[in-house]
């Protein structure tokens, strides 16, 4: 796809490092050509997409193509990261594919009221996982177009 970015890049928001492993192992396993950068928490998610502090260097922290966001994580949540992005012009076109074990009404109803393109309940065992990490690379950068960063 001309036009098309090469480098896939994949920013998880998520304050549990076990469902981070077990998501890095499983976009592997979906033989998905990335690179995977990880944030603790919705304050740490903003400095990073604002390029502050720790990732002022875009080297480090470049744009993302896509954004995995947990919605409970301390300091800010993902709702509250998710209102800040898709309200922001420069932030709003990149996707965010809420990846949560809520499987609250209220929860999948505000996310994509404020803005969600995807709401995911994680997957119990790891072959679901990497089936859903599968399904989201082949979806988001296989039959998608998406704005160039």
């Amino acid at each position: 796809m001309e036009g098309q970015q090469t480098r896939v890049i994949i920013l998880m928001a998520d304050d549990d490092e076990d469902d981070c492993m077990l998501a890095s192992e499983a976009l592997t396993e979906s033989r998905l050509q990335h690179e995977l950068y990880f944030v603790q928490d919705g304050e740490e998610l903003m400095d990073y997409l604002y390029q502050r502090g720790k990732y002022a260097n875009p080297k480090k922290a470049p744009p993302p193509s896509l954004i995995l966001l947990d919605l409970n994580m301390p300091k800010k949540d993902g709702r509250e990261a998710l209102r800040e992005i898709k309200t922001n012009p420069n932030f709003r076109h990149i996707p965010v594919v809420v990846l949560t074990t809520s499987k609250a009404e209220e929860d999948i109803q505000l996310c994509y009221y404020l803005g969600a393109n995807s709401f995911i309940i994680k997957p119990i065992t790891f072959g679901s996982l990497v089936e859903v990490m599968q399904t989201i690379g082949k979806y988001w950068f296989d039959i998608v177009e998406l704005p160039l960063a």
